[in-house]
């Protein structure tokens, strides 16, 4: 066997055990998409406090509602855009989309996701507002670094990334909103346009 022929096998041999231990299908596409939806969400929500004649929300007021609502829109089509199209990018490279490794991934991804969650109505509950926005970063970020083990490595740049801008929304909460909207607008295009040109264009 030539020394050309041997680096060859450890190549395939390297390439197929990245596969069976990583989930690889993710879409960078994706990425672009959320972090376009998180900015007309930012808009939206920007302009309905602006209007609202007050500088702050309440629980149970109206505009409060709204942003919920405009949350949990952002994050169904954040999702919704990401399963369709991971699922397509798989299918074309004739992978598998649901298993073992994909349970682990999501399970990894949820587990301190919903723990964030939990967390961030318990202390909106108690009308503690301000560091609701460093909190989601945070939270977000741990969850992209716990499930950066089950796929591409590169996630978990973008996992640390977000809990650096958690951290000094933190020092900073009269900034939230503005590091919100970097961390979920502009670092997933950033995120999204790097992964799509590294693996999608191939």
């Amino acid at each position: 066997m030539s020394q050309e022929d041997y680096l060859r096998d450890i190549s395939e041999i390297k390439t197929l055990m990245n596969k069976s231990s990583r989930f690889i299908s993710l879409s960078g596409l994706s990425g672009i998409l959320a972090g376009i939806y998180a900015l007309i969400g930012a808009a939206f929500a920007y302009w309905l406090v602006s209007n609202s004649g007050r500088e702050y929300l309440i629980l149970d007021g109206t505009v409060f509602r709204l942003i919920i609502l405009d949350l949990i829109i952002i994050t169904v089509l954040s999702i919704g855009t990401a399963i369709f199209l991971t699922t397509k990018k798989a299918k074309k490279n004739n992978e598998k989309i649901w298993d073992s490794l994909t349970k682990r991934l999501l399970t990894s991804f949820i587990v301190p996701l919903l723990a964030g969650g939990i967390y961030i109505i318990i202390i909106l509950s108690n009308q503690k507002y301000g560091q609701t926005g460093a909190l989601m970063l945070l939270f977000y970020g741990l969850a992209l670094l716990n499930a950066s083990k089950y796929t591409l490595g590169d996630i978990k740049y973008l996992g640390y990334t977000q809990i650096v801008l958690g951290l000094i929304s933190a020092l900073y909460p009269g900034y939230g909103f503005w590091f919100w909207v970097i961390g979920f607008g502009f670092m997933h295009i950033i995120y999204g346009a790097i992964m799509y040109f590294k693996y999608d264009k191939k």
